[in-house]
Parts: structure tokens; C-alpha cells; sequence
């Protein structure tokens, strides 16, 4: 599952236009608001899919193209683009309305799948899941200020719960599909019957935007330039992540150079776009947005890895591999749910310690069915645990990001919480994918091939569960610092 996808749907919303006036009657469902509601909820829910399905085609996707040694890569491609994608999203929907970005987004994410799904080598399959990502980070951030612009703000809370909710069918259908098309048809048709699914939400959504979200918040004032300096910060922070993600594939001397190019790039756009204080874990704000990165980064690094574990390593099914993930979906509700519990609020530092404690558990338990004595359910049990503690902790985040920014700031810190959370993604499984590669993570594609699933270099695998598990934990001794200290409450209050 990615971070940026998904389980970022209750992210505070992107800068958008003032709120909509305060109407205590309707619901999300009346006559005023059912196609909108219904068709922007059947985007989530068409990503929520995608997602998971593809999470589970995968190994069998990477083993056919000869690139499992860029397993990561596939993955982490989607998050570099989508890091741009939401900044130009922003900036876009601000200027002329959030119906062009969506469209261009499900339109970008649509081709990318088909890209990928019609992919003669590894190298294009990528490059189609980075076309999804950028389709991706559009959609993601117009689909906030839609919901800004057309509801009211008592209904915003219930359509932002009915995003949530679009994402536990599909983990628990998702694996089980995907695997079934995955073994009887081929994992092509996992990406390439996906695009038609995007009729029926365009159909219905589009209209009903271009009635009550179109156009600039304010048609009379004059249209606001684009922010060119933070667009090229954000091209800056992808092109970056790329060239240290190819870096980390490589593994070569020469490598050194798109590391130092990537580094460069990075560095500078990090500072100008993420809280100073951030990297250092200053109390309140940026151990908030570090948090998220350290969460999302270790449990996604880890968790694309599972899939193909289990069914080089175990000889599951695609579908059974897939289906050790799907109760996470579940359990990942229940923890967000348990954080929004008004008894837990004088508790939620405490609730995210506790929450990055199970994620770091499950990520350390997971390679556990390396030992063929270990049952391979063990895995679905240690990440239903990592995913109620991601629950509480994801959500924790987007409240506390809320509470501790001024009200004309919470634009900007949202996009930043958004930016630790791709970011760090990117990072780590570009560390990940590179452990793996460089203890033998190729030869686990040639022994699939040979119908063998006898634990052949497990070591690589481990490789990218334990460190990943001691990320998380330090992302327990972070979350001990999320509350600022009272005069900066009351500063940002003041603000």
C-alpha cells in the first residue's frame, strides 16, 4: 500500500479556496451532493484498488520482465513523481479550479497503467508506474479542495470518513482479485483492465465539479502566479530522489556520481519545503511531520518486500501472498478509529509510542517465515498488529499537524507532512531495494523462474526487514517529542 495513496486520506486538505458557508442540514448523500459524492468516492476507491492489486502482481510482473534486482524501483518511481504532482496539483487547482488537475491526473494515472501494463522490459514498466504517480499526486490534492469547495464544513468530516472507508474493501478484495487475474489471465490484465474502471467515477464526478467547484475560488480577483520557486523545489526533491534511487539500484563506482547529483538536488529542496528543526526532531511541528515521513517510509519500504517473500521464498500463490496483507486494511481502520475516541486525545502521544512500537514488531517479525518451520500466517498476524499501530499513528499526525499550526500556515505544513511522508518512501526503499540487490535479490527472480521456493538468499530479504524495523523504532523515540512546549502553543495560537 502506498503512503501517499490511501491511507493519506484523512491529510489535512491542501491550500484551497475559503471554506464553503456553514449549513447544518444535508448530508453527503442528498440530492445536492449524491453524483459528487459518490463519483469523487469511486476515485478513491479505483487508487484504494489499484494499489492493492498491484502491490500483489508485482513479483510475478517484475519475475516476467527479468527485474527483480529493481523490484524497489517500480515501487518507489510512483512516489517520486507524485511528490511533484501535489505541488503543481496546488498551485493549479488554486489558480483556475480543481476539474482541470483531476482530470489530468486520472487521465495520467490511467496511461501509466497502461504503460506498464503493456511493458516489454523492466525499465518501462517503471516508467509507467512513474506516469501513475504524477496522475496520482494530482488527483490526490484536487480531490481536497473539491471536498474544501463543495461541502459544507459539518459535512466535510463525514466525505472525508467515506475516503477512509473506500480503502478497506478494496484491501481485503484487492489481493484476492488481483491474485485470481494475476494466475488465470496474467498480471497484464491487472493494469490494463484497471483504466476502463475510470469511466464510470469521470462520468458521474464531472459534471457535478464543474457546478460547484470550477474555476478560481474568487472568478473577480486577479489570477495568482504561479510559485515558481516551490515548483522547482519540488522538481528538485523528484528529480533528486530518482537519481539516489538509481544510485542504490546500480551499485557501481560510478554510481557515486548520480548520488552526488541526486544529493545535491535534494538537499537544497528538503530545507526550502519541510519545517526547519525537522531532520533534528525540534518538539512539536517537525517531529510531527518527521514522524509521518519515518512511519510511512519504514512500514512501505517493508511491506513491498512481503508479496514477493512469500511467494520466492514460501511458494505461495500470488493470491495467498497477496491475502497476507488483506486483514491490514481492517485493522488499519480500527486504529485510526480508536485515535478519533474523545478519551484518547489526552493520550495521543502516548497512543503513537504504542503505535510505532507494533509497527516496528511487525516489521521485525515479518521475516520470521524465512525459517520454513515458521507458519506463513504468522505473517498476516504480525502485519494485522503493524497496521493497527499505523492507523493510530497516521491519523495522530494529521490531528496534531492541525492543532499545532497557525490557521495561515496550515496550508504549507500540510504539504509538507505530504512531502516527509513521499519522500522518506522514497528514501527507504531506495535503501532497501539496494541491500536487496547487493546480497543476492536477482538470483531470487532466477530460482522463481526455476519453480523454486526453497529460502535461496534469504539474507537479502532480511536485509530490508530489520533495518526498517530499527527505522521505526527510532520513529517511537520521535513520537515522544510531538507536543510543543506551551510557549509555542500559545505562539502559533497567537499567530
Amino acid at each position: 500500500m502506498s503512503a501517499l495513496e490511501p491511507r493519506d486520506a484523512d491529510v489535512a486538505p491542501i491550500p484551497g479556496p475559503p471554506a464553503a458557508p456553514v449549513d447544518t442540514k444535508g448530508s453527503v448523500l442528498d440530492p445536492a451532493h449524491r453524483a459528487l459524492s459518490i463519483g469523487i468516492v469511486s476515485v478513491v476507491l479505483l487508487i484504494a484498488f489499484e494499489a492493492t492489486a498491484v502491490g500483489t502482481a508485482m513479483p510475478v510482473a517484475a519475475r516476467e520482465l527479468d527485474g527483480i534486482p529493481l523490484y524497489a524501483f517500480a515501487f518507489s518511481a510512483y512516489f517520486t513523481t507524485s511528490l511533484f504532482g501535489m505541488v503543481l496539483a496546488g498551485q493549479w487547482s488554486d489558480r483556475s479550479g480543481p476539474l482541470a488537475p483531476l482530470t489530468a491526473g486520472i487521465s495520467a494515472f490511467a496511461a501509466g497503467l497502461l504503460l506498464s501494463g503493456t511493458a516489454g522490459g523492466m525499465w518501462q514498466f517503471i516508467l509507467g508506474r512513474a506516469v501513475q504517480g504524477l496522475g496520482g499526486g494530482l488527483v490526490i490534492v484536487a480531490l481536497y479542495v473539491i471536498v474544501s469547495r463543495a461541502y459544507s464544513e459539518h459535512l466535510r468530516p463525514a466525505i472525508m470518513a467515506a475516503f477512509a472507508a473506500a480503502w478497506v474493501v478494496p484491501s481485503v478484495v484487492g489481493p484476492l482479485a488481483a491474485g485470481t487475474v494475476t494466475e488465470h489471465l496474467g498480471w497484464r490484465w491487472v493494469f490494463v483492465g484497471i483504466p476502463a474502471l475510470v469511466v464510470f467515477p469521470l462520468a458521474l464526478a464531472l459534471p457535478a465539479i464543474r457546478r460547484t467547484a470550477s474555476g478560481p475560488a474568487d472568478p473577480s480577483a486577479p489570477l495568482a502566479p504561479w510559485d515558481r520557486r516551490r515548483i522547482l523545489l519540488a522538481l528538485g526533491i523528484s528529480a533528486g530522489a530518482a537519481l539516489l534511487q538509481y544510485a542504490g539500484q546500480e551499485l557501481r563506482w560510478l554510481s557515486l556520481l548520480p548520488a552526488a547529483a541526486g544529493l545535491a538536488l535534494l538537499v537544497p529542496a528538503v530545507r526550502g519545503l519541510l519545517p526547519r528543526g525537522t531532520y533534528r526532531a525540534a518538539r512539536g511541528l517537525p517531529s510531527v511531520i518527521l514522524l509521518r515521513g519515518i512511519a510511512a517510509g519504514s512500514f512501505i519500504a517493508a511491506e513491498s518486500f512481503v508479496p514477493l517473500m512469500l511467494v520466492s521464498q514460501r511458494g505461495l500463490s500470488p493470491t495467498l501472498a497477496g491475502l497476507s496483507l488483506a486483514v491490514g486494511g481492517l485493522t488499519w481502520a480500527l486504529g485510526s478509529w480508536i485515535q478519533a475516541r474523545p478519551w484518547t486525545e489526552p493520550y495521543r502521544e502516548r497512543l503513537t509510542v504504542l503505535g510505532m512500537l507494533l509497527v516496528a514488531l511487525a516489521i521485525a517479525a515479518a521475516p520470521s517465515v524465512l525459517i520454513t518451520s515458521v507458519p506463513v500466517w504468522a505473517v498476516a498476524v504480525a502485519w494485522a498488529f503493524g497496521c493497527l499501530g499505523m492507523g493510530a499513528v497516521i491519523s495522530s499526525t494529521s490531528v496534531l499537524l492541525m492543532k499545532l499550526s497557525a490557521p495561515e500556515e496550515v496550508g504549507a505544513n500540510s504539504a509538507a507532512l505530504q512531502i516527509s511522508d513521499g519522500l522518506s518512501n522514497v528514501l527507504l526503499l531506495a535503501v532497501g531495494g539496494a541491500a536487496f540487490a547487493a546480497l543476492g535479490g536477482g538470483a531470487v527472480g532466477h530460482a522463481m523462474d526455476a519453480g523454486a521456493a526453497t529460502g535461496s538468499h534469504p539474507t537479502a530479504f532480511a536485509a530490508v526487514f530489520l533495518p526498517m524495523a530499527g527505522v521505526a523504532a527510532v520513529g517511537a523515540w520521535v513520537a515522544t517529542r510531538l507536543h510543543a512546549t506551551p510557549a509555542r502553543t500559545e505562539a502559533a495560537k497567537a499567530r
